[in-house]
């Protein structure tokens, strides 16, 4: 099915490109999200008429979208989510979950806008693409954590495993400490215990 582009669309073409796609993915998308129309004569005809102002408009959009993206790039937000001991979520982090988090925060983002680069059902700090215009892509991360004194570790450099590591090999320390003084003390104790052996000889009586 070939269709006339009213904006980019990635791997696809620029505004004002005749291309051909599937036409699931015509009517599904390009046409109900108003990225393009079908090619045909009339719409081709009605796109060239309006194409100055269409123009504008992307420039527009694109560049407000770069004023936010300027401020929105590499930004941090915080995801509280519960998790199993080993850092496991109970349920996934969606699209809807990141851009929330950065609403929250004080910046317009909409879930579509939203791209994973993978599941995420692990706690972390994790990469998401946001796509605020089709020619204004940033990145933002996620801190994912079980509170907000978990998501300060992570964001110091800390993941939650490795701290129970370490916890789990101090404990281990401690009770390893304990024993080897439990053995010292033991030890010192029969060095108080007097033997047969050790025990001096009795005085001879005078009997004797």
């Amino acid at each position: 099915m070939k269709v006339i582009l009213l904006e980019r669309v990635a791997k696809l073409g620029q505004m004002g490109d005749v291309v051909d796609v599937k036409s699931g993915y015509a009517r599904n998308f390009l046409l109900t999200q108003g990225k393009a129309l079908t090619a045909s004569a009339g719409n081709i005809a009605s796109f060239e008429n309006q194409k100055a102002q269409l123009e504008a408009r992307n420039l527009e959009t694109k560049t407000e979208a770069g004023a936010l993206g300027e401020k929105l790039e590499g930004q941090q937000f915080i995801v509280i989510r519960s998790a199993s001991d080993a850092g496991s979520l109970y349920g996934s982090v969606t699209p809807r979950d990141a851009a929330d988090a950065a609403t929250a925060d004080g910046f317009s983002v909409d879930k579509k806008q939203v791209s994973l680069t993978a599941p995420i059902k692990e706690l972390g700090l994790h990469d998401v693409i946001v796509k605020l215009h089709p020619e204004v892509t940033v990145t933002i991360q996620l801190n994912v954590a079980r509170s907000e004194e978990e998501a300060g570790i992570q964001a110091a450099g800390k993941s939650i495993q490795e701290l129970e590591a370490e916890a789990e090999a101090e404990a281990e320390f401690e009770i390893s400490e304990l024993f080897d003084d439990i053995g010292a003390a033991a030890s010192d104790d029969d060095d108080l215990v007097v033997t047969p052996e050790d025990a001096p000889a009795e005085e001879a009586s005078d009997e004797d």
